[in-house]
C-alpha cells in the first residue's frame, strides 16, 4: 500500500513498536480461556462481575453452564445469574418474576453492562459452555438420536443469535463414562453430535460473516481419551481443552499433587499434565496447535494421619476449618490469605508447590505464580494453543482499601507475562477447524518423553444449594406427563427458532 504522506523510517519503527506493545497489553500471546461459573458470581458480594473482570488477561471467556435437556432443548441453569451476566443488569421496570423465569426481554436489561458487551469492547470472545460434571447425563440420550442431535445443534445456533456470543463449548463429562450414564455407543455418537453442531456453525458463518468457535473439554485420563474418535473429532474443533487437574483430590489414601506438571516421585504413573499431553499427541495424533492445557486456580486439601506432608497417609477428608468458605476446596486467594499457617514446599519432580500445616494436619496441593510460569513455558516449548483456567474468580484479590474493586490477579498475570515473552502468535495464522489432520504446521512436533497411562476423575465445586435445586428440577420433569409431540417444548426458550 502506498502512503499519501510517507512516514519517516524512525517514526515508522516507533509506530510499529507502539502498535505491538498495545497488542501485548490487549490480550495474551496464546489462547487463555477462562471459565466463569454462574454460581461464583454471587461470591464476595458479586465481586467478580462483567465490570470488574480484567479482560486483558484472556482471549476467551467460557460462561458455565447451560443445561442440555433429554429432548435436545437447552435450558438456563440459574436464570438470575445467566440473564444478568449475559444480557446485562436487570432494570427496575422488570417484574420480580422475571428474575426467576426463563423468559428473555431485552428492554428489561441495562445496555452495555453484560459480559458479552464488555468482552467484545476489549477484543475478547465469549462462549457458553453446555454441560459440566453435574449436567452431563443427558448428552448420551441426545447424541444417540439423529433428531435430538439436530435439534440440539439448532439450539446452539439460537444461543449465538440471542446472546451475540462467539461460539459454544461442549463440556460432556464424559462420553462412555458409566457413572454419568454413559454408553459404549457414545464414542461414535459424540462425533456425530459435534459434526451436527459444526454444520450449523458453517451455515451461520456464511450468513453472518462472523467466525464462530466450537470447542470441547476432555478428561486427561487414558480411559476418557480412549472413548473419543480423535481422528474425526479433532478437525471439527477449534480448541481441544484438556482438564489436566484433579488427578488427586481428597479421596486417595495418600496425599499427592492434584495438578502436577511432571510425574511426582511417588504415585500412579501418568497422573500428570506432561503424560496426558504426550499421549494425546503421540498416540492419537492431535495437533499441538489445538490443545489447551488445564490450569487450576484452586487447591485441594487433605487431613493427614500424621504430620502433614506429601506422599503420606490421609483420612480422605478435606479441611473445612481453615478453608471453611470454600468447603475444603480453596480458591487461590484464600490459600494466599492463610499461607502463614503453613510451611511452603516445592516439588522438584512434579514442578509444583504444596503446603504443610504448621500446627494442623492439613496438606494443600495448589498452583502458584512459579508453577503457572512453568506451565506457560511448557505451552511455548511444545507449541500448544494455550490454556484453560478453572476458574476465573479464583485469582481475583479484593482491594482491602477499596472494597468491591480488584487489587491484583497474580496467576493470570504470571501466565500472560510468560506467554508474551516471545513473538506474538496471531490466532488467524493457525489452521482452521476444518483443516485436515495431516496438514500440520512446521512448529508441530510430538513430545518424546516416555509415555505413561493416566486416568482422572473430575469433580465440580458447585455449591450444595444449586445441586439440590438441580435435583428438584429433575424430579419435577420426571413427574411431568410425556407429551405426544416431543418437538413441542413450550416451557423451554431455546428450541430451534430458525
Amino acid at each position: 500500500m502506498k502512503l499519501l504522506f510517507p512516514m519517516p523510517t524512525k517514526l515508522l519503527h516507533l509506530f510499529l513498536l507502539l502498535l505491538t506493545s498495545s497488542f501485548l497489553l490487549a490480550q495474551p500471546c496464546r489462547e487463555v480461556v477462562a471459565f466463569y461459573p454462574s454460581w461464583k458470581w454471587y461470591d464476595r458480594g458479586r465481586l467478580v462481575n462483567p465490570s470488574t473482570i480484567d479482560y486483558s488477561k484472556y482471549t476467551v471467556i467460557n460462561y458455565a453452564f447451560f443445561s442440555p435437556e433429554k429432548d435436545g432443548a437447552i435450558s438456563l441453569f440459574d436464570p438470575l445469574a445467566d440473564k444478568t451476566i449475559l444480557l446485562g443488569k436487570i432494570n427496575e421496570a422488570a417484574p420480580k418474576a422475571y428474575r426467576k423465569n426463563k423468559k428473555i426481554v431485552s428492554r428489561w436489561h441495562v445496555a452495555n453492562t453484560s459480559l458479552v458487551n464488555k468482552a467484545h469492547q476489549n477484543g475478547v470472545k465469549v462462549l457458553i459452555s453446555i454441560g459440566g460434571w453435574t449436567m452431563s447425563e443427558n448428552f448420551s440420550i441426545i447424541a444417540a438420536s439423529e433428531k435430538k442431535r439436530q435439534r440440539f445443534a439448532r439450539n446452539c445456533g439460537e444461543l449465538i443469535r440471542i446472546y451475540n456470543i462467539d461460539g459454544i463449548d461442549i463440556d460432556w463429562e464424559y462420553p462412555g463414562y458409566k457413572t454419568q450414564k454413559g454408553k459404549a455407543a457414545d464414542k461414535e455418537n459424540f462425533t456425530l453430535l459435534i459434526a451436527d453442531i459444526k454444520r450449523v456453525f458453517d451455515i451461520l458463518e456464511k450468513q453472518s460473516g462472523k467466525q464462530l468457535l466450537l470447542t470441547a473439554d476432555f478428561g486427561a485420563g487414558a480411559s476418557h481419551m480412549a472413548n473419543i474418535e480423535w481422528e474425526k473429532v479433532s478437525p471439527l474443533l477449534d480448541h481441544i481443552n484438556i482438564m489436566t487437574y484433579d488427578f488427586y483430590g481428597s479421596r486417595p489414601s495418600r496425599t499427592n499433587h492434584h495438578s502436577p506438571l511432571y510425574a511426582p516421585k511417588r504415585g500412579v504413573e501418568g497422573y500428570d499434565l506432561d503424560s496426558s499431553i504426550r499421549r494425546l499427541m503421540a498416540t492419537y495424533h492431535v495437533p499441538s496447535y489445538k490443545i489447551n492445557i488445564g490450569l487450576a486456580f484452586f487447591g485441594r486439601t487433605q487431613i493427614t494421619k500424621g504430620k502433614a506432608d506429601i506422599h503420606v497417609a490421609s483420612y480422605r477428608k478435606t479441611d473445612t476449618k481453615i478453608f471453611s468458605k470454600d468447603k475444603g476446596t480453596p480458591n487461590y486467594y484464600n490459600i494466599s490469605a492463610s499461607i502463614n499457617k503453613f510451611n511452603y514446599r516445592w516439588d522438584e519432580y512434579a514442578e509444583v508447590p504444596y503446603l504443610k500445616g504448621k500446627k494442623s494436619h492439613t496438606f494443600v496441593t495448589f498452583e502458584d505464580e512459579r508453577s503457572i510460569k512453568k506451565k506457560a513455558q511448557y505451552i511455548l516449548d511444545n507449541n500448544l494453543a494455550g490454556a484453560i483456567v478453572w476458574d476465573i474468580t479464583g485469582d481475583y484479590f479484593e482491594n482491602k482499601k477499596h472494597p468491591g474493586t480488584i487489587e491484583k490477579t497474580p496467576l493470570a498475570t504470571a501466565l500472560k507475562e510468560t506467554l508474551c515473552q516471545t513473538e506474538v502468535v496471531a490466532y488467524a495464522e493457525r489452521p482452521s477447524a476444518g483443516a485436515a489432520l495431516y496438514s500440520l504446521p512446521q512448529y508441530w512436533s510430538p513430545i518424546t518423553r516416555k509415555s505413561f497411562v493416566p486416568r482422572m476423575a473430575y469433580q465440580s465445586d458447585i455449591p450444595k444449594k444449586f445441586k439440590r435445586k438441580l435435583k428438584k428440577r429433575r424430579k419435577k420433569k420426571h413427574r411431568r406427563k410425556k407429551k405426544k409431540n416431543r418437538d413441542i417444548a413450550p416451557k423451554r426458550y431455546f428450541d430451534g427458532g430458525w
